[in-house]
């Protein structure tokens, strides 16, 4: 008996056999639409932990090729499938990413982009951590919005009870209050490889709700 399953060559997981990126189940991935070309993975350490891990996702001819590995941050009291506004916890499940916006101008994105000084923010983060450009890049996650507007846009389909504005911004160096923070280095790569034409969406929650 060989230890890997037959038909799939040893060193490939099922989620690579199933045309899947690792870490993605049958049940997440079923959400994905068909035509995503690329897949942002944030993956939760914990269910109720804020620290995270993010990968890029290309779809080629031969499979998905993962991108660098980046720490990240999400809410301070990890993740929820039920997100309401003022729980603390970020919003489980996939979600396009149509519209991009920033303090600083357009970096290069292929996304429509809002340069403006609407995203300047100040204060301390949960941590005592000034929040002082945590919005100079901005990509919005289409939970609770109208895609196709202004990350600053406040339309919320759901309603004001289920939160919104939820986003990808540059980390400030700790827990957000839904948001998922990745470094501004990270924040610039990842505003210059999104593609419209390749239907980028963010699977994001805990490894183990992603690996359903």
């Amino acid at each position: 008996m060989t230890s890997h399953t037959a038909g799939r060559p040893p060193g490939v997981t099922p989620e690579e056999a199933a045309g899947r990126p690792p870490g993605v189940g049958p049940r997440t991935w079923a959400r994905v639409p068909r035509r995503s070309r690329q897949v942002l993975v944030v993956a939760g350490h914990d269910r109720n932990a804020p620290v995270s891990t993010a990968i890029l996702y290309e779809r080629t001819g031969t499979g998905w090729r993962a991108g660098t590995s980046r720490p990240a941050h999400n809410a301070l009291e990890g993740w929820t499938d039920h997100h309401r506004e003022g729980d603390l916890r970020s919003p489980i499940g996939v979600y396009t990413l149509t519209d991009a916006g920033g303090r600083l101008p357009d970096p290069g994105t292929r996304l429509p982009y809002d340069h403006s000084a609407g995203f300047t923010t100040s204060g301390t983060g949960f941590d005592g951590e000034p929040l002082t450009g945590s919005f100079d890049y901005v990509v919005a996650i289409d939970y609770n919005r109208a895609p196709g507007t202004s990350p600053l846009d406040r339309t919320r389909p759901l309603g004001p009870d289920r939160g919104g504005g939820i986003w990808l911004h540059v980390d400030h160096g700790g827990p957000t209050r839904g948001c998922v923070s990745l470094g501004k280095g990270p924040m610039k790569e990842l505003l210059r490889a999104l593609d419209p034409d390749r239907g980028p969406v963010v699977v994001m929650g805990d490894a183990v709700s992603l690996a359903r």
